[in-house]
């Protein structure tokens, strides 16, 4: 299991932490990045043989070098202050790995997210289309909280969290987590020298939670417990964790080839069930399309994408992001998934093109109405 769950990946969130980005709170580490940056090329060239992969890097970093920039020796505590930090060190972080991966031939992107994007639903769709364009153009996008605006109400907390959120977002097969341990152990290795170390566990079992201290205790607190909680929510999704010594020699090549390093958390669903299950149960529909026998039959039959051209109504108020139902001319609802326009938006372009698009809505965006990869067939849910 251990060596075919990173091989297999092709879609990869690596995470990497202030600690190693930062050298400790010294500065961003210029060589750690430059190596980093080198992995994730050779893994999405697909260098030594290997299958090409889409990478994503989540990075912390940004306050730890805006304070070295300010020349200030002590983390401030006032909000504005951090987020004064953040906006100076998203500067040098962002100019640091568009160098390092320019180096290496490779273009990336930098975005900045808080909660509220993923929370909200038409933006949550917006941030998962830009990234997918972005991974689908061999862009390595490097995304970071969005620190100099967030709050006690919007923050994400870490950037464990943000990893697995974004595993999530981008539907990955895999979150890699660099920290500057080798991974997780039954008990904290400096105070037990009885800790064993854990190669492989499920993701999501409670005891993994005792072993990294409680989400209350001094060994858990912004430690080894975020990185549990983080794989158990990428588990969601489908996606499998490792967290791993960020300084382990080639780590991510080695992983990526299927080496055995650190501690593989393994996700339980598979990633296909688990976007069906989410689909199928635990959204509430906004509102549906009716759809003519030939757009049926490709959807129903072939699998294919739902264009705006073989829908001849739309129910409801519903906006982009929504889930919506896709009903056939006698009322079975056929399937369901994301919908790309909001209702407004879908009424106009019934039973037309998408070269006609942008005339009639002023601007050209997804040439689908739902797309095969954000919809489940009423087959797929009866089963569930």
């Amino acid at each position: 299991m251990a060596s075919s769950v990173l091989r297999d990946a092709r879609r990869i969130v690596v995470k990497v932490g202030s600690s190693l980005v930062t050298n400790e709170g010294r500065g961003l580490d210029e060589t750690a990045i430059g190596e980093w940056s080198r992995q994730l090329a050779a893994l999405v060239r697909g260098d030594g043989g290997g299958a090409p992969r889409e990478v994503v890097m989540v990075s912390s970093g940004a306050i730890a070098e805006g304070m070295k920039r300010l020349g200030w020796t002590t983390r401030p505590h006032e909000v504005h202050e951090l987020q004064a930090a953040a906006a100076v060190g998203q500067m040098g972080l962002a100019q640091m790995y568009e160098t390092k991966l320019r180096e290496q031939g490779m273009g990336s992107a930098q975005v900045l997210l808080t909660h509220a994007d993923l929370a909200d639903r038409e933006r949550y769709l917006n941030a998962r289309s830009t990234l997918v364009t972005l991974l689908r153009l061999g862009v390595v996008p490097v995304i970071n909280e969005n620190d100099t605006v967030v709050n006690d109400e919007i923050k994400f907390g870490d950037n464990d969290t943000l990893g697995a959120l974004v595993a999530n977002l981008v539907e990955a097969d895999a979150l890699i987590i660099l920290t500057d341990q080798k991974g997780l152990y039954t008990a904290d290795p400096r105070r037990d020298p009885a800790a064993q170390f854990v190669h492989e566990a499920k993701a999501g079992d409670p005891a993994l939670e005792a072993m990294a201290g409680g989400a209350g205790s001094s060994i858990g607190k912004g430690g080894m417990i975020t990185k549990i909680l983080a794989a158990k929510r990428a588990a969601g999704s489908g996606a499998s964790t490792v967290i791993a010594w960020g300084r382990e020699p080639d780590v991510l090549v080695r992983l990526s080839g299927g080496e055995s390093l650190g501690t593989l958390l393994v996700a339980q669903t598979q990633k296909q069930q688990a976007r069906k299950q989410w689909m199928a149960d635990h959204l509430q529909l906004r509102g549906a399309v009716v759809v003519d026998a030939g757009a049926a039959a490709k959807v129903r039959d072939e699998g294919k994408s739902l264009l705006p051209i073989g829908m001849t109504a739309v129910e409801g108020d519903f906006s982009r992001g929504d889930v919506i139902a896709v009903r056939d001319a006698t009322g079975v609802e056929i399937a369901r998934g994301l919908a790309n326009y909001a209702a407004a938006e879908a009424r106009l372009l019934c039973r037309k093109p998408s070269a006609e698009f942008e005339r009639l809505l002023g601007y050209a965006a997804e040439p689908e109405m739902v797309h095969r990869d954000n919809m489940v067939l009423a087959a797929g849910w009866a089963g569930a």
